[in-house]
């Protein structure tokens, strides 16, 4: 555990008339920076799979692993009790910003 996650921990254990509103704020700050460097991360991972598609020579495009990317947001959309349109939409953006990416770098 983290102290983040501690500090997420003890929020989550407080009503909302307990809590500072500097505090949720900066909490909300903390899961952004985390949000971002989690897509760098991601999209570093998906420049690779690009370059190693152009030295196989696969198409840019894999449907079935779209799928698959698809129905795993869902579950785990579920599974954190998010809204799974909303998570599956995030993820269709994701992954259609890193296809106009491997387009570009070919």
């Amino acid at each position: 555990m983290t102290p983040d996650d501690t500090d997420t921990d003890d929020l989550e254990n407080r009503t909302p008339d307990e809590m500072d509103l500097d505090e949720l704020r900066e909490e909300i700050q903390s899961i952004d920076r985390e949000i971002v460097e989690l897509i760098a991360q991601r999209t570093y991972v998906a420049d690779t799979i690009a370059a190693v598609k152009d030295e196989q020579g696969l198409p840019t495009t894999d449907e079935k692993q779209e799928e698959q990317v698809m129905e795993r947001a869902g579950h785990n959309a579920e599974q954190f009790d998010v809204d799974a349109n909303l998570v599956k939409a995030i993820f269709r953006l994701l992954i259609e910003l890193n296809k106009v990416e491997q387009r570009d770098s070919r």
